[in-house]
């Protein structure tokens, strides 16, 4: 099983492939691509890219059906990262 970490920089991967979620997801962030390398390192950052998977259904599962990725572990990989714990098995 991926750790949460290993989810968000896949979906960051995924993104990168996917120029209109990228856009709409650093406008919503407020980050630009040139600032995109030191925003990783951010605290939240991660957190973020899943909360925007998260957020919009037929993004997750067009993330989840494009990676093999089950969307029970984009759960658990968001409840990880933003700090939820009430995620039962």
């Amino acid at each position: 099983m991926k750790s949460a970490d290993e989810i968000a920089i896949d979906i960051l991967a995924w993104l990168a492939g996917e120029p209109e979620l990228l856009s709409r997801f650093l406008a919503l962030t407020g980050t630009d691509p040139t600032a995109l390398r030191n925003a990783i390192a951010e605290p939240g950052f991660m957190g973020g890219l899943v909360a925007f998977l998260m957020d919009h259904e037929p993004t997750l599962m067009a993330f989840c059906q494009a990676t093999g990725t089950a969307p029970e572990d984009v759960v658990r990989a968001h409840a990880a990262l933003s700090g939820h714990s009430d995620f039962e098995d």
